[in-house]
């Protein structure tokens, strides 16, 4: 490969003027049309599509392993994007390796991730509404804000995961395979499950976070005396 050719991926335009295969892992294609129709076998991992236009493409065989898009991407006709490795609303991702991703603030509404791989992931301020995390590993996983009303998260590891301000209405936590050293504080929606996760073996409970500095058991208890306030 020369380097005087060389182009950095990430800052590949979406224009027709690239010749041969085209590279744009990470780029930002966001709210753009994309003039290039033939991206046949493109290097397309990593990039933002949220809002981009695609209708006149050519995906065939396109690398999106961990691109994102949205409700307002536009797809080309008939092109399967749910099951294409891209991650947006009603993404096909049972068991798919996403440990350590950035996923901060992403929709998954619809979105199939039973058994999906999400151990260290940052999903702060993600749409998770309804979506059924059976038997995911959340481990260490960052939830700070996110949107969790109705989530199942049944036979789930959340071991060390952070739920500082989710919203986890509705949610299924009490089939959880394990909560050891999860801090649930600020969470709204524990009105009906912190008693019931405080019965949950002092092994979790008593499990100290060493990102937010507090135990599952201190963490959950906070929600009673805010209620036992309240009433």
């Amino acid at each position: 490969m020369s380097l005087e050719n060389w182009w950095p991926p990430e800052l590949t335009e979406p224009n027709n003027s690239i010749l041969g295969v085209i590279d744009a892992r990470g780029a930002d294609w966001s709210g753009k049309i994309i003039k290039i129709p033939n991206l046949q076998k493109a290097r397309l991992c990593r990039a933002n599509l949220q809002g981009a236009d695609l209708s006149g493409c050519n995906l065939d065989d396109s690398d999106l392993k961990l691109a994102r898009y949205d409700s307002k991407t536009i797809w080309p006709t008939g092109f399967n994007y749910q099951k294409s490795g891209a991650i947006g609303p009603g993404a096909k991702l049972n068991a798919v390796f996403l440990s350590g991703a950035d996923l901060r603030g992403m929709d998954f509404r619809g979105a199939s991730c039973m058994g999906t791989y999400l151990s260290g992931a940052n999903l702060s301020g993600a749409i998770l509404d309804g979506v059924r995390l059976i038997s995911a590993d959340l481990r260490c996983a960052q939830m700070q804000g996110a949107m969790c009303r109705g989530a199942s998260f049944t036979g789930s590891q959340l071991n060390q995961a952070d739920f500082r301000g989710a919203d986890l209405s509705d949610a299924a936590l009490d089939g959880a395979e394990s909560i050891e050293g999860a801090d649930f504080s600020f969470a709204t929606g524990m009105e009906n499950i912190a008693s019931e996760l405080l019965r949950r073996p002092y092994k979790e409970l008593d499990c100290w976070n060493p990102l937010t500095r507090s135990t599952t058991r201190a963490s959950l208890e906070q929600h009673l005396k805010d209620y036992d306030g309240k009433s």
